[in-house]
């Protein structure tokens, strides 16, 4: 089943008096939603009394729980050293996301740096080559991890660049986050055949089964010349992407993501819109 939910919590989470991660998956299935991105955006620094106690709040409440990778991997780094630290942001994550019950992972690939484009991708790739490899050494081959479809120019994370990286192993599953897409190709995603095409060309190369499930970040993003600047709310009407084409190429593809909004603090209620959207063109298109 295609899910819904928002990244961390929204302003009106805190505005209703909550604070603890644990109380994010009553206000998630209490708005209709059905999922929940945790952020190590800063390291993993979660204790294993308290990675249980989130587990048990949310398989109380039905929520499935995802966790965002620290932002610091970066597995194009010119420094061996400093990239070997990437591989230990993953496999905290993943090992704090087991005991919290979750099963994706999603990271920030790579930055190019002063290297080629060329020589940036390939080393991100032989790094990741590797990450497989320490992944299921640790036993951990059970979970997905979602390398994301990134926003700046300078990022490593096209696209193409994103398909290629989960052409490595099973264990990698997308993250097309459509704001990025939009924000990196200065606001290509406008119609229903935009989005189609991005779809099928992943389609064709990762098959059906691998993309049925892929996982979704969706937001409006302002962009500039080097791509995005800074991410915004439903509610703004200059910069895009929509998400309604999106639905309906969804509903056609008969794709069922985990859709999760990072729009900026009101993320809940932009993930309740967009699950009204999706179910309000799924009974149009399918009766």
């Amino acid at each position: 089943m295609i899910k819904f939910g928002p990244s961390g919590n929204c302003e009106s989470f805190y505005a209703a008096g909550y604070e603890h991660t644990e109380e994010s998956a009553h206000f998630v299935r209490e708005h209709g939603l059905d999922c929940f991105e945790y952020s190590f955006g800063r390291g993993v620094h979660m204790t294993e009394k308290k990675a249980l106690s989130v587990c048990e709040a949310f398989r109380r409440e039905d929520v499935e729980i995802s966790v965002h990778a620290p932002y610091y991997v970066n597995f194009a780094n010119s420094d061996d050293e400093m990239a070997a630290k990437s591989y230990g942001y993953i496999l905290d994550s993943a090992k704090a996301l087991a005991l919290m019950g979750g099963k994706r992972v999603v990271f920030h690939p790579a930055a190019q740096g002063k290297d080629s484009r060329a020589i940036a991708v390939e080393r991100t790739e032989d790094r990741l080559k590797r990450l497989r490899d320490f992944i299921y050494l640790n036993g951990l081959a059970e979970m997905m991890y979602c390398p994301e479809t990134m926003g700046k120019i300078a990022q490593i994370g096209t696209v193409e660049e994103i398909v290629k990286f989960c052409e490595i192993d099973r264990i990698f599953t997308p993250c097309v986050d459509f704001g990025h897409v939009n924000a990196r190709e200065q606001g290509s995603l406008k119609t229903a055949r935009d989005y189609r095409d991005l779809l099928e060309f992943m389609l064709a190369r990762l098959g059906y089964e691998r993309m049925k499930h892929f996982h979704v970040h969706f937001s409006k993003i302002q962009y500039g010349a080097k791509g995005e600047i800074r991410h915004l709310t439903f509610a703004d009407d200059v910069f895009g992407p929509e998400f309604d084409p999106l639905a309906e190429v969804l509903v056609d593809l008969k794709l069922e993501p985990y859709i999760v909004s990072e729009s900026a603090g009101t993320q809940t209620e932009d993930a309740m819109a967009m699950k009204s959207a999706y179910e309000k063109i799924s009974r149009a298109r399918n009766g």
